[in-house]
Parts: structure tokens; sequence; C-alpha cells
């Protein structure tokens, strides 16, 4: 199985990061045997799985479970595991517990928190010296919906400086990686060659040292599409025609 110390050896070796969300153990087997590096049990399962509206109405007891069948389903792929909403920005004592749960109840190597701010930074130290990996995530913060929107991220001369404020703290205190989304390609290029950490972009240009997208969207089972996921295959209407097949099947036995 693919480890953090040896993720790390992409971005000198020249090698992309292959990575994929996952929310069960069907996806996570085709996923991790087709071989995708990092599978991340992101919170976007409230919305591809659960029906929520955003990411914010997922609880911790939530995606711990789907971990853990992510976790069934996965031989050879990292696994990094996103914290919900107020699981961790409430104190650095609930980011330890909650970080602490996902890692012992689900078997991830490593867990996903948002933001860049001075009180995230210090979280992020916290965790890192009790020796839990974390991977950093600044730009569109879906967690933020309501302040940010979905809005491309670190237009202004200003928010770019945070932006790469951000990502170098996080690079300080011991993120071992950092995904970029939803900002200027150019400005994902230039924080991706000030890190010697990898960068990990959606929607953040080619010139990251990997990518990751929502499964969902690859495969075209959601109804609304970000304007940067490239849906791979229309998934949707291949089960509605294969439903719609099955029903006239069974409907022509009738009497």
């Amino acid at each position: 199985m693919l480890t953090v110390r040896q993720l790390l050896q992409y971005k000198p070796n020249g090698k992309q990061i292959v990575a994929l969300t996952a929310w069960d153990f069907a996806i996570a087997q085709i996923l991790d045997a087709a071989g995708v590096d990092l599978i991340l049990v992101g919170d976007s399962l409230a919305m591809v799985a659960l029906g929520y509206e955003n990411t914010l109405p997922l609880t911790l007891d939530q995606i711990i479970h789907h971990a853990q069948a992510v976790k069934r389903g996965v031989k050879n792929a990292l696994i990094v595991v996103d914290l919900p909403f107020l699981s961790y920005q409430t104190s650095i004592e609930d980011a330890i517990a909650s970080a602490g749960r996902i890692l012992k109840e689900t078997g991830a190597q490593a867990v996903k928190l948002e933001g860049g701010y001075p009180a995230m930074v210090e979280t992020v130290s916290r965790l890192v010296d009790i020796g839990i990996p974390v991977m950093g995530h600044i730009g569109l913060t879906p967690q933020s919906v309501h302040q940010l929107g979905y809005r491309q991220q670190g237009h202004s001369e200003s928010d770019r400086e945070r932006l790469i404020s951000a990502a170098t703290a996080l690079e300080r205190v011991g993120a071992f990686s950092l995904v970029l989304e939803h900002i200027p390609a150019d400005l994902a290029q230039l924080i991706s060659q000030k890190l010697s950490i990898p960068t990990i972009g959606i929607g953040a240009g080619t010139d990251c040292d990997g990518q990751v997208l929502v499964t969902a969207d690859l495969l075209g089972l959601t109804q609304r599409q970000p304007p940067f996921a490239k849906a791979y295959v229309d998934l949707r209407a291949i089960i509605t025609q294969a439903v719609q097949d099955y029903s006239t099947d069974v409907k022509s036995v009738e009497s």
C-alpha cells in the first residue's frame, strides 16, 4: 500500500499523482484496481451519496462509516479522509479527537482539512506533531460556501498573496501535500514551484503535481457538473438506459 513517505517522492521524481474520491466499497475497489495513487474519502459524499445541497451537514460518524467501506475495497492506494465541517475548526482538541477517530476507526493513513489562516496552520502543526499526516486544502474551500460561494478564488493581488502565504505556512508546519481548488492556473503553478511538497489541483490548471476529481463528476453521475470537471463518460445516461431496458424486459412477460 502506498504510504505518505512514498507519495512525497513523486514530486522530486517528476511523477504525477492520480487522485479520485470514493464513497463506498464498490467504487473504491474499482479505483484501486485501476491504479489510482490516492483515494480521498471527501466530504463531497454529502452531496454525491447522501443528497445534501452542500458539504456542511456531513457528520464525523457518517464520513467514518463511508471511509470504513472504502478501506475494505483498497489494497494499494493511499487513503485520505476529509475532516467534516465543525469537527476541527472549534478547537485544536476537537481536531485531534476527530482526526484520531478517523485513523483509529477507518485504517486510513491521513486526514485532509480546509483553510490556511493562522489558527488552521496551528491546528495542522499540532496534528503533525502527534503523528497524524495532514493534507491541506486552499483556494475554493467548499465548507466556506456561505462566505465564498463556488467562485474561483485568487484573482486580486491581496488574495494571491494570502494563498501563497497560506501554502508556504502549511508546508512549514508539516502538511505533506496541498489541494489547490479552483484558482487561476498561473497562481497554482507559482505555488507548486514554491513548495517542496506536492500540490494536487482541482480546477487549478495542469501545472500542479497531481490532479483530483470527484469521481461522480468524472463518471457523469451528477446533475450539476462543476465548470472545471471533465466527465469522461455519461454514466447517468447509461444507467438510465439499462434500467429502462430491464423494465421493458420485465413488462414484456406480463399476461
